[in-house]
């Protein structure tokens, strides 16, 4: 392919990553106004955001098999139309439940394009470039993540929360016509056999864990609570049967890959992959990041909306900061290889990562300001940008070309697997810690246990929405006080409970030997060539 045309390619394929990556977080901020129109529970909330990424990390394994086997920009493409669809569906949603549905089929779409926009990056660059390659892909993951707030902040503001969605479909006509002309189509020259079986297992999986660890807290956690499950026979909760299921899903899932390798047949992941180092232990380290790294986008538009009193495009602007410290990561990125190797930049990354989100737990009160909250999310960006790309670039440096789609799916698969459990449990310890901290203080006012109750839950279900009323009335003016307490405790348990995982994630790394020096990928990719 000529030079010129590669990195159009690569523009193309970045832009379908910003797609997917914008609507992961595009709805942070306009979720208080989604939950004002359609009434939505904060077990709900948690579920707009949970179901995309649920579906998405459930499927990204199966997409990427596919990809390699049918053709990955075809994958790609009939992901962006799904996506599309999707999104014109979540656009006139007229309630909850439709919008839920909405963002499943948005998880279906974006766990299509993203395995396959790696691959096709995999397959097209060699060498040097392919490095450039996976630091610009890598850069639009940690930069989208943020200019998706300021971008549904804008559209919440000025229009509705619906155009945070209703974006999406002309921007997909464009990737899929600047697509045909400059990506070329490519697929595993050896046709590798499918496990269905495997696939379903691996969707039970994600579902059962992600499904407990976010409805325990209605749910109950062992014993079901009183009128929160009337569909449920059993006396013990849904939810730790649904991790149970999960779990014992999961040991099926390698046991069962584990037998079928022994015996020669064809599996989901393709496990010799594992015995590659760099692969191995760089989807570890890529799933236990990632269980810190973006749960905190959920906290935090909630918390600056409703206890520090910004509008959704204020909250954008603040949360810019994220999106412009990955940019200037992404510039010093390749500078920073040459010097400390692709693991070094990496541990610098999440350390970075480690200090702003800690940061922000320490600085997190009732009367805090942006200026104290920017400088913070610059430093979480600028290691989010370093940390994502390089990463990336260790994990697939030595995998071959003909399994990227497979190896890209795993990959993306550890990361977005991170990514749902962090979202779930730090959208757990938000609220429960947000529920129990607002219980004792109204309890130590002298508030009558049924007046608390009738309090927690309207803060908890509203995800805040609720203290803006509670204020306006003299009678409540000190329960609000309270609530903008509580959550800002909650907030803050969040967030160092991220900086907890990024801290085993650093741990992590330390089973990364140096990556490869760049000279000698390209003379690798030079000998492919040849």
């Amino acid at each position: 392919m000529p030079s010129r045309r590669r990195w159009l390619a690569l523009v193309t394929v970045s832009v379908a990553v910003a797609l997917i990556i914008v609507d992961s977080t595009i709805v942070s901020v306009a979720i208080p106004s989604i939950v004002d129109e359609l009434g939505i529970s904060s077990t709900e909330v948690q579920w707009v955001q949970e179901s995309y990424t649920l579906v998405f990390a459930s499927l990204l394994l199966v997409c990427g098999v596919l990809a390699d086997r049918v053709g990955r920009r075809r994958v790609m493409f009939v992901g962006v139309v799904v996506f599309a669809a999707a999104s014109v569906m979540a656009a006139f949603a007229p309630t909850g439940a439709v919008l839920i549905v909405a963002r499943l089929i948005q998880g279906l779409g974006g766990a299509m394009i993203l395995p396959t926009t790696l691959s096709i990056i995999n397959a097209t660059f060699r060498g040097r470039e392919r490095g450039i390659a996976f630091a610009v892909w890598g850069s639009t993951i940690g930069g989208m993540a943020a200019v998706g707030p300021l971008l549904g902040g804008w559209l919440t503001t000025d229009f509705s929360w619906r155009w945070a969605f209703g974006i999406n479909p002309p921007i997909a006509v464009a990737i899929l016509i600047v697509g045909a002309l400059v990506v070329e189509e490519s697929r595993a020259s050896t046709q590798r056999g499918t496990d269905l079986v495997a696939a379903g297992l691996s969707v039970v999986t994600f579902g059962g864990i992600v499904f407990g660890l976010i409805e325990g807290r209605s749910l109950g956690w062992w014993t079901t609570l009183d009128g929160a499950a009337d569909w449920w026979p059993l006396g013990i909760s849904p939810a730790p049967c649904a991790l149970v299921v999960g779990v014992l899903a999961g040991a099926w899932f390698i046991r069962r890959g584990l037998a079928r390798a022994r015996a020669g047949l064809p599996t989901l992941i393709p496990l010799d992959l594992f015995s590659i180092a760099s692969f191995r232990n760089g989807n570890v380290a890529a799933l236990v990041v990632s269980l810190g790294e973006f749960g905190i986008l959920l906290s935090l538009p909630i918390w600056l909306q409703n206890v520090l009193n910004y509008d959704a495009l204020g909250t954008g602007w603040i949360l810019v900061a994220l999106a412009v410290g990955s940019f200037v990561a992404s510039g010093l990125a390749q500078v920073l290889v040459g010097r400390l190797g692709a693991v070094g930049v990496v541990r610098i990354g999440i350390g970075a990562e480690i200090v702003g989100v800690v940061g922000l737990g320490v600085i997190a009160q009732v009367d805090s300001t942006w200026a104290s909250v920017v400088p913070l999310l610059f430093v979480y960006g600028f290691g989010v940008g370093l940390a994502t790309a390089q990463l990336t670039g260790v994990v697939l440096v030595d995998v071959p070309v003909e399994q990227s789609g497979a190896a890209s799916g795993t990959q993306s698969t550890a990361r977005q697997v991170g990514s749902a459990l962090g979202i779930a449990i730090l959208g757990t310890v938000l609220y429960v810690s947000t529920a129990q901290v607002l219980d004792s203080r109204l309890a130590d006012e002298g508030v009558p246990a049924g007046q608390r109750d009738q309090v927690v839950t309207a803060v908890v279900d509203s995800s805040g929405g609720a203290i803006a009323g509670l204020d306006a009335d003299p009678a409540t003016a000190q329960a609000a006080d309270a609530a903008r307490e509580a959550l800002t405790d909650g907030t803050r348990y969040a967030a160092w409970t991220a900086g907890g995982f990024l801290v085993l994630g650093l741990l992590a790394t330390l089973s990364l030997g140096p990556a490869r020096r760049e000279d000698e990928a390209a003379l690798d990719g030079a000998e492919t060539r040849a």
